[in-house]
């Protein structure tokens, strides 16, 4: 059932706010198993995710299936009042399996197939996977499909995260059989799309066919590209199986992925999304990052977009510090909370970490968790135990949701994934920097920002980055500004088609006409360059010859750099194009006057530069306001209500101690 028609059951059985983490009671005894339940009670932990990485202990020999430690650490959470994410544990194959069938282990493109021992050691066209992949996945929806305590199901464990594709013999007859639906069975489509009149690669016979491997030089772009649709294709047919085995066996109960929003790697989670019945998402800073909380914004608005606007599940985040960054940097006292809340605020209906309790021994030993390993009488579990305190007094924001906001930051997976191929003008031109980087000067703004695959009834629509452009999508812009939109567009947009072909006709090919220009050169600058512009604005990484048309106002121009005199920011009625990417100073000055011209809201008084605020609002009109501290110092914000953390209430302005949050339950406006 799609996501869509599935709405209305999705949260009926699980707790909200839900608060918890992964639990792998497989790494401990019975006895730490009574007591992880005493002190999840305690921490108000009312949901845990089960089972991810099971698989030997419930299989522990093929086609012999021992139930019975499941059984009993599912009962002790359902007699305790604590719900069940229930897993299918197909990230971790077991290793009597992978012995079974080594040629189910991935290849890299170098033709090395990776050992054993590690998860996501599969790949994700073998068809022995995935066959015993429905086997277990089967066993475990026909024993607790009615389980008391299952609320809902788990798909397999960050799809894509550590074998985003592979290059096996398998992999390439899927690959032909996806490239022959894909374009009907006709080699000269397949040519004419990957242009392999270049350096005469032509495919004669569709043996020819095979993955983007390691060769003596550059690979056409346009099957690069194909192999990570490919790929993404692969990984969600394995997603379908289970979820639609475990449907057949547990109606009623929504199944989900942990998606990584924050990544933008080589998955495009429009598609996914549209899979899962709950948009979850795991999100972890980067703890040395100067940045990270508005990072984490970012993540957040991205998880928020890909559930349309409804709910969606922190699935995962960490206590404090994480084994797989350069240094395990702590997480401050009171950022864990701060984390926690400002998901919450961002549209999130359950907070949970990984894990439960922090590991003995492995790769994760060092990797932050409820319990650490000096147990109660530490930091980390007394201020885990207080935010869930915390959490379970914000039931009433249960459903509530973030109002569209009238800004948008447009992103398309796919002109992503395009413009990070090598062999680009620029290496430096990233589409997922600059993402980060507008959606930073909104947030440091204190202006609200949603992310989205296509235009919708936003005023503002930014697009600081749009590499390759379908026809498609070029219309959805032009009907946008036809309707009265506010459209900005960043440099080297619109500049080739899905397949890496550049459009015909002057640059910007697909958007020329829109914008009423014609891009004569590109001029990359040369690393640590920068260019000044005449309202006294700095642009880097990139300048543009641009000549305007007729109706085309120059709104400012290159002062110096290769396009010294030129134009440097454009507008044709209510769109305008940037010929370079603005620095963050830039940034700052420029969205402002963008987004008063468009009509868009103001920011809430207090809101900005540290302070974070939000609204969520339910369907009876009441509003919460989340207000979080990220400064050093006292805060003030706008807000008449009673702050729910704290209970003071607020007669129109509320003080923020440095650090802290405040949730204000607002009264009627």
């Amino acid at each position: 059932m799609p996501r869509s028609d599935h709405s209305r059951l999705t949260w009926s059985r699980i707790p909200r706010p839900a608060y918890g983490a992964d639990y792998n009671p497989e790494q401990w005894d019975r006895a730490t198993w009574e007591d992880d339940v005493r002190l999840m009670r305690e921490a108000d932990v009312n949901l845990v995710t089960l089972g991810v990485f099971a698989w030997s202990m419930i299989e522990p020999s093929p086609d012999t299936f021992d139930f019975s430690g499941l059984d009993e650490v599912m009962s002790h959470l359902h007699e305790s009042g604590i719900a069940v994410d229930l897993a299918t544990p197909t990230a971790a194959p077991p290793l009597w399996f992978s012995h079974a069938h080594p040629e189910s282990l991935p290849v890299t493109a170098d033709g090395q197939r990776l050992a054993p021992g590690s998860r996501q050691a599969y790949c994700p066209s073998s068809p022995a996977y995935r066959e015993r992949a429905a086997l277990v996945t089967r066993r475990l929806a026909e024993r607790y499909g009615d389980h008391p305590a299952v609320v809902m199901w788990h798909i397999n464990n960050e799809y894509a995260n550590a074998n985003a594709h592979c290059w096996c013999a398998t992999s390439a007859d899927a690959f032909r059989d996806w490239l022959r639906t894909r374009y009907g069975d006709d080699l000269d489509a397949l040519n004419d799309r990957w242009g392999t009149a270049l350096w005469g690669m032509h495919y004669s016979d569709w043996a020819q066919v095979i993955p983007p491997r390691t060769s003596t030089g550059p690979l056409s772009p346009g099957r690069w590209l194909d192999f990570y649709r490919f790929s993404d294709t692969e990984h969600l047919a394995c997603f379908r199986a289970e979820r639609d085995i475990v449907r057949a066996h547990s109606p009623g109960r929504p199944v989900t992925t942990n998606f990584m929003t924050g990544a933008l790697r080589w998955t495009d989670y429009w598609r996914w999304a549209r899979e899962v019945d709950i948009v979850s998402n795991d999100h972890y800073l980067m703890s040395e990052d100067p940045d990270r909380a508005a990072d984490l914004a970012f993540a957040a608005d991205l998880a928020r977009g890909l559930a349309d606007g409804r709910p969606w599940m922190l699935m995962e985040h960490s206590t404090s510090g994480v084994q797989w960054q350069t240094r395990n940097v702590a997480k401050l006292p009171g950022e864990m909370t701060r984390n926690t809340l400002t998901h919450l605020a961002r549209g999130a209906d359950a907070a949970l970490f990984f894990q439960w309790r922090q590991s003995a021994y492995g790769p994760e030993k060092w990797h932050s968790a409820m319990v650490p390993h000096g147990g109660e009488d530490t930091r980390i579990w007394r201020e885990a135990r207080a935010l869930g305190n915390t959490v379970a007094g914000l039931a009433d924001i249960a459903g509530s949701i973030c109002p569209p906001a009238d800004i948008a930051l447009l992103l398309d997976y796919e002109a992503m994934w395009a413009l990070q191929l090598p062999h680009r003008p620029s290496s430096d031109l990233t589409c997922s920097d600059v993402l980060r980087d507008w959606h930073r000067a909104l947030w440091s703004l204190g202006l609200a920002c949603d992310l989205v695959p296509a235009p919708g009834d936003q005023r503002l629509l930014l697009v600081p980055s749009l590499y390759a452009l379908s026809t498609d999508t070029a219309r959805a812009l032009e009907e946008y500004a036809a309707h009265g939109g506010h459209l900005v567009v960043g440099p080297f947009s619109g500049v080739v088609d899905p397949h890496d072909r550049v459009h015909p006709g002057p640059y910007p090919g697909a958007l020329r006409d829109l914008l009423g220009l014609r891009v004569d050169e590109y001029l990359p600058l040369a690393a640590g360059e920068s260019v000044a512009l005449d309202d006294d604005s700095t642009g880097r990484l990139w300048a543009e010859r641009v000549l305007p048309g007729p109706d085309t106002e120059v709104e400012s121009r290159f002062t110096d750099g290769p396009a010294r005199g030129g134009p440097a920011v454009l507008r044709n009625g209510n769109t305008r194009y940037l010929a370079t990417r603005p620095d963050f100073p830039s940034l700052l000055r420029f969205l402002p006057r963008w987004a008063a011209e468009a009509g868009c809201a103001t920011p809430v008084q207090g809101a900005g530069h540290g302070v974070e605020v939000t609204r969520r609002t339910a369907p009876d009109g009441r509003t919460w306001l989340f207000a979080v501290n990220h400064t050093g110092h006292p805060a003030e914000v706008a807000t008449t209500g009673v702050d729910v953390v704290s209970g003071i209430r607020s007669a129109g302005v509320i003080t923020i101690p440095p650090g802290e949050v405040a949730v204000v339950a607002e009264d009627p406006r």
